[in-house]
């Protein structure tokens, strides 16, 4: 079982461990949030496509024509990309912060 103070660092830093688990947590985080950022990007991206072709939109919810084919993509292109980036720079700053010590 693994408790919350298992991931410290010395006392009185206030710093995480080097384990793996800052990184799920911030990659669990980012990743269900690229998931909805992406889906609504890709959303508004078919709005505009839509504007652009003029396709009329749904008479009750207004929703653009093809949203869910844009959102499902959008929301596949962030689950991916999100996580990637912050993780990504995540590391980098830890092994720039251990290479200055």
């Amino acid at each position: 079982m693994v408790r919350d103070t298992d991931n410290l660092g010395p006392a009185g830093t206030g710093e995480t461990g080097t384990g793996v688990w800052p990184y799920v947590g911030v990659g669990c985080l980012t990743a269900v949030v690229g998931l909805v950022g992406g889906g609504m990007i890709a959303v508004l991206l078919s709005k505009i496509v839509g504007a652009i072709r003029h396709c009329a939109p749904d008479a009750d919810t207004g929703a653009p024509c093809g949203w869910s084919t844009y959102w499902t993509w959008g929301a596949r292109i962030g689950l991916i990309l999100l996580p990637t980036i912050v993780l990504w720079r995540v590391r980098k700053a830890r092994t720039a912060s251990r290479n200055s010590e």
